[in-house]
């Protein structure tokens, strides 16, 4: 018997979407079932290999459950704002609105000929007002509880794009489009205290019916450690202090230098005259690589001597201060004890420059030429060296995490402009929410200002806000396009509604979502921002 596509399959997909064959239902007495793909960045390219791989076998689990009795839902939209649409609008002088609806309508047409089972009437876009609308209805109430902050941090600046891009945008201190050379430079960004669920974004993982690996991915991100905040005197500096995080404290007899992140305050207020000029010149190349760039363990390890030196707590040995980009500013304290013998990283860095190893834990992990733990096994030196600091106040036990607050900001067009109206004294409110939502304004230009800051920043006449006798000025960022795409899942349980992102009463009957594939960088970025 001869298949023939080109008239069976037109034929069946037109008579599924006359009769909705796969349209859930919400108000059903079936048990329900949720089926979610991850939602495509429409490119203007269409379809490519990898989605239907991963949709065509969460499609075959919608039509089993649905033969079986469940009332399934299994939705499809578009995760439509970010810098690449925004990039081939300024290439090609096409509106990013107008080629990312093109891109929409191709995905749409190459899905429904694939003959894909999703349910269309729920179809959501993260980049139509009535779906921003509530993008920005939840950040006010992050904004009201005091979860989203303006703070100045090093971002990773692109003067060809004129943006600041994300770690995962770039590669090899490279913008990953177009490669162009990036710069960490200090900015004025909005945040989201992700940092405050840090031990229940941890805690809450044992609970979830997850793949184990993609668990372990979330915990090493978040990164919880316990050990010790230790101060070192640095020699001749007025009583300056060197304050470095240690999760193995029973290595200080071991240490041999000390390492501060290029960005570190003291770098400069400690660096000898004969180095500044050697000092400078690292702390310029180390900003023109990316955080990934900077932690990637297999790189050949870089640094530079300071001319300073720290006095170890108890020997009172001089110790030399180096500066490495392998230490970060925003984890711990942005300064590193070096132990050679115990530390792999320390001991690459060590071994490059010439530095002193030293041993001081056993094969059996107990203490030695370690003064009043010698002879003790880890954990109890561990302690004993914490108790030890605390009474000689030059330290304490802490609690770290890797996991670091989520920056919000970008100097983009293409983007949920931030609901927010900045004052004449400087304050900063949220709009009201029958103001929702605020849309982007129509532009003929949307290309970068060119001076770190939005295009939105010389839009003046979107930007000018006049109520009565006063006139306030709208944030000019917008939100990166992770936004929409860390709560889809729930629009697509009520998709219609005007009053609020969606019910009470379809959030409790659709979630949790019973089944979701999506790609490996989604495992920390989607899943965590979602949690």
């Amino acid at each position: 018997m001869t298949y023939n596509p080109a008239q069976i399959e037109p034929k069946w997909q037109a008579l599924w979407e006359k009769q909705h064959s796969f349209q859930s239902q919400d108000h059903s007495t079936k048990p329900k079932y949720y089926v979610l793909d991850m939602f495509p960045y429409p490119s203007s390219t269409g379809l490519h290999v990898g989605h239907p791989e991963g949709y065509t076998a969460t499609d075959i689990l919608a039509r089993y459950k649905r033969a079986c009795g469940y009332n399934v839902l299994h939705p499809m939209g578009w995760d439509a704002f970010g810098l690449p649409a925004e990039q081939h609008a300024i290439k090609t002088g096409v509106h990013p609105e107008k080629t990312t609806q093109g891109a929409i309508d191709s995905f749409r047409r190459q899905l429904k000929r694939l003959g894909f089972s999703y349910d269309w009437s729920r179809e959501v876009s993260t980049c139509a007002p009535d779906y921003y609308k509530w993008t920005q209805w939840i950040f006010l109430r992050l904004f009201e509880r005091g979860l989203a902050y303006q703070k100045e941090v090093d971002v990773n600046w692109c003067p060809e794009l004129k943006t600041v891009l994300a770690n995962e945008e770039v590669v090899d201190g490279k913008s990953e489009r177009g490669g162009h050379p990036v710069f960490r430079v200090p900015m004025k960004q909005w945040m989201l205290k992700i940092t405050a669920y840090a031990e229940r974004l941890l805690t809450d993982l044992d609970g979830l019916d997850w793949p184990e690996s993609t668990k372990q991915l979330q915990r090493n991100w978040i990164g919880k450690s316990e050990g010790l905040e230790l101060k070192f005197e640095i020699e001749n500096s007025g009583g300056k202090r060197l304050e470095v995080y240690t999760t193995r404290p029973d290595t200080l007899w071991g240490v041999t230098f000390a390492v501060l992140a290029p960005e570190h305050p003291l770098v400069g207020l400690i660096t000898h005259s004969s180095c500044h000029e050697e000092v400078q010149a690292y702390i310029a190349q180390a900003s023109r690589k990316s955080e990934v760039a900077r932690q990637d363990q297999s790189k050949e390890k870089t640094g530079c001597f300071t001319g300073a030196y720290a006095l170890h707590p108890v020997t009172q040995k001089r110790i030399p201060i180096w500066i490495a980009d392998y230490v970060m500013m925003g984890y711990g304290t942005g300064a590193v004890m070096g132990v050679p013998g115990h530390d792999e990283r320390d001991q690459d860095f060590a071994q490059k420059f010439g530095l002193e190893i030293k041993s001081v834990i056993n094969a059996d992990g107990i203490a030695f030429d370690s003064d009043f733990i010698n002879g003790l096994d880890s954990k109890t030196a561990i302690k004993k060296v914490v108790e030890w600091a605390e009474k000689n106040g030059i330290g304490r036990g802490s609690v770290k995490y890797k996991l670091r607050d989520w920056l919000f900001s970008r100097q983009r067009y293409w983007g949920e402009p931030f609901p927010l109206i900045k004052h004449d004294d400087g304050r900063i409110s949220g709009v009201s929410d029958h103001d929702l939502p605020v849309t982007l304004p129509e532009v003929e230009r949307y290309e970068p200002s060119g001076t770190g800051e939005s295009p939105l920043s010389v839009m003046n006449e979107w930007k000018t806000v006049k109520r009565d006798v006063e006139t306030w000025m709208r944030e000019t960022d917008t939100m990166p396009g992770s936004a929409g795409s860390s709560w889809y899942f729930l629009r697509f349980c009520d998709p219609h509604n005007d009053e609020a992102p969606f019910s009470k009463e379809a959030e409790k009957y659709w979630m949790p979502v019973d089944f979701y594939l999506g790609g490996d960088e989604h495992a920390v970025g989607h899943l965590l921002y979602s949690r």
